[in-house]
């Protein structure tokens, strides 16, 4: 908006790059990199370890990260297995991801 200073702005987080062939969502937060990993089994995304390194954590990182990668199976039309324990509690917070959970 005209005449707002980067001060004024509200600070935007990036959206999370994915990385298909590391298996990878990162999330790059003031120069840090928080994690999603998966590996594919047939038509099933297996998410297999998330990570936020503590100086950007408490700020919703890791949802965000298993939020896209939700939404990339989705497109996909790929199922999910949340192996990962972050990525298990998230599903069961977010009732709308269901559908997609093997």
């Amino acid at each position: 908006m005209a005449g707002q200073s980067p001060e004024n702005t509200p600070a935007q987080t990036p959206a999370p790059r994915h990385d298909a062939d590391a298996g990878r969502f990162i999330l790059t937060v003031d120069g840090t990199d928080a994690v999603l990993d998966y590996h594919r089994d047939g038509n099933v995304m297996v998410i297999t370890h998330t990570g936020v390194p503590s100086e950007i954590g408490g700020r919703g990182i890791a949802g965000q990260l298993v939020e896209a990668a939700f939404q990339h199976a989705s497109q996909h039309k790929w199922k999910v297995r949340p192996e990962c324990s972050y990525a298990a509690g998230w599903t069961k917070r977010h009732p709308a991801y269901l559908s997609l959970v093997e």
